[in-house]
C-alpha cells in the first residue's frame, strides 16, 4: 500500500518548468556558477514567444519535446558547436555528439561542466534528470546513464533545443 501512496504523491505533484516566466529566479539552478544574464531571465512569455518559433517555445519554456528522429540535429555530423537557442551559451561540442540510435542529438559530455545543470524532473509519471542550460534555464532535454565511455552518460537533448555553429563559422568570430 506504501508504494501505492508513494506513486500517486510522486504522479500528483505539479512540476514548475517556469523557465520563462518573468522572474530570474525561475530555474536558476542552485549549483550555478556562471553569471545569469538579466537581459535574458527577465524576458516574459510574450517576449520568449515573440523571439522563439513555437517548437523551440514548447521546448525550451515548458518542458516539451520533439517527436524522435524528427529533430534537425538528431542525425546531424558537421563538426562544430551546439549552442542554447535562447542564449547563445556554448552547451555541446560536436565531437562529443554520438548516435545512440534513440532519435534524438546525444552527447556524452556537455563543453564545459558549467555549461549545464541538472535536476530533478517528476513529470509523466517518472523520476528522471533534466538538462538545462545554467545561463538561462532553458529546458535542453534529459540525462541517462546508459552512454558510452569514457563519462558513461548520454544527454539526450532536443534539436529544438539548440542552434549550431560550425567550425568554419567559428574560426571567422
Amino acid at each position: 500500500m506504501k508504494n501505492i501512496i508513494v506513486y500517486i504523491f510522486i504522479c500528483t505533484l505539479p512540476v514548475c518548468v517556469g523557465s520563462c516566466q518573468n522572474s530570474t529566479s525561475s530555474q536558476t539552478p542552485k549549483n550555478s556558477s556562471m553569471k545569469k544574464d538579466s537581459s535574458i531571465t527577465e524576458l516574459s512569455k510574450e517576449d520568449w514567444k515573440k523571439k522563439l518559433t513555437p517548437e523551440q517555445y514548447s521546448i525550451t519554456c515548458e518542458g516539451g519535446t520533439e517527436p524522435a528522429f524528427s529533430g534537425q540535429y538528431w542525425n546531424h555530423h558537421e563538426q562544430g558547436m551546439y549552442k542554447c537557442v535562447r542564449c547563445g551559451n556554448m552547451l555541446f561540442n560536436s565531437d562529443t555528439k554520438y548516435d545512440s540510435g534513440s532519435g534524438w542529438p546525444s552527447f556524452y559530455k556537455p563543453e564545459q561542466d558549467s555549461s549545464v545543470t541538472t535536476k530533478t524532473d517528476l513529470s509523466h509519471g517518472m523520476i528522471r534528470i533534466e538538462v538545462v542550460c545554467n545561463k538561462c534555464g532553458a529546458h535542453l532535454g534529459h540525462l541517462f546513464d546508459d552512454g558510452p565511455n569514457p563519462t558513461r552518460m548520454r544527454y539526450c537533448i532536443n534539436s529544438g533545443s539548440l542552434n549550431f555553429d560550425d567550425k568554419k563559422t567559428e574560426k571567422k568570430k
